[in-house]
């Protein structure tokens, strides 16, 4: 299975149906080098090897550990592959999150992603929103849309973000793709020690509207501890791992629901990937709810 990005573009980008996010790549909370680092990169290349041509990473992840990472498995890319990185946030020496979003920090931010991924134009970057309101939505996505304008960027997503502000958005420019927080056990906003991070569900139906492809992160960290019963039922049912069938249940959730479960092993990596294989009834979506 396929999905396809800016399917109305000159420029659209199709991707296998499942993704990898390289967040847990990073030593501990999301930061410095990796435990194994050659695991690190056996997973990246095994991940390619396996059909995944969807990346997910981020200049303030590890900081700069994955962009680097990527770089040293995979460069040269091969044609179809798409990294997608996210700007609007960085980190402290404390490794708290904070907000990195005004135009000359967006700027400074799409450069060194460029420089450390070795590309000349990045193919799709999330505007992350963080410290809402402290930078207008329109100055953000302004300087956006001018590094697109520029070849620096080809296309433009959101994440975080509200209903609402994903309206915003799509009357601005164009959006491409939006990037929330989504599992079968965590649809709705959920409150974390850097801030508010808006769930799927609010914007899931929005994005189906548009045809914009809604990517799911810490689909498994949040997600598993609180899902209940019936996903266990249902794990055993299909002889699956629960992370496993909390990645079919996104992709039978919707076509524009494109997962990116991330991992820092091979053995979990692979079983990840066989969850694109797990075939879910009408029945079974409904007795999960």
């Amino acid at each position: 299975m396929t999905i396809t990005i800016a399917q109305h573009s000159a420029q659209p980008l199709t991707v296998s149906h499942l993704g990898y996010g390289t967040m847990r790549l990073t030593g501990p909370d999301i930061w410095g080098e990796p435990a194994n680092r050659p695991e690190a990169l056996a997973i990246l290349k095994k991940a390619i090897d396996s059909g995944v041509n969807f990346l997910d990473t981020a200049d303030y992840y590890g900081d700069d550990v994955t962009n680097r990472l990527i770089a040293e498995a995979l460069h040269p890319y091969p044609a179809d592959l798409v990294i997608c990185t996210k700007v609007g946030a960085t980190r402290r020496p404390d490794k708290s999150w904070v907000p990195f979003n005004t135009p000359e920090n967006l700027r400074t931010s799409i450069e060194n992603n460029l420089r450390t991924l070795k590309q000349e134009q990045i193919q799709l970057v999330h505007l992350r929103l963080m410290g809402h309101g402290t930078v207008p939505l329109e100055e953000q996505l302004g300087a956006m849309f001018e590094m697109q304008r520029e070849g620096k960027i080809l296309h433009v997503g959101l994440s975080n973000v509200t209903r609402a502000e994903l309206e915003a958005g799509l009357k601005l420019g164009a959006i491409t793709t939006v990037e929330n927080m989504y599992s079968y056990a965590q649809r709705t906003t959920v409150e974390l020690p850097y801030g508010a991070n808006p769930g799927g569900e609010e914007v899931l139906n929005l994005c189906e509207q548009h045809g914009i492809p809604l990517i799911p992160f810490f689909s498994l960290v949040h997600g598993l501890p609180n899902a209940g019963n019936k996903l266990i039922k249902m794990a055993k049912k299909h002889n699956a791992t629960e992370a496993q069938i909390n990645i079919a249940w996104l992709l039978h959730k919707s076509p524009w629901i494109l997962p990116i479960p991330g991992t820092s092993s091979l053995a979990h990596l692979r079983e990840n990937l066989k969850a694109a294989a797990i075939k879910l009834s009408a029945e079974d979506m409904v007795y999960l709810g």
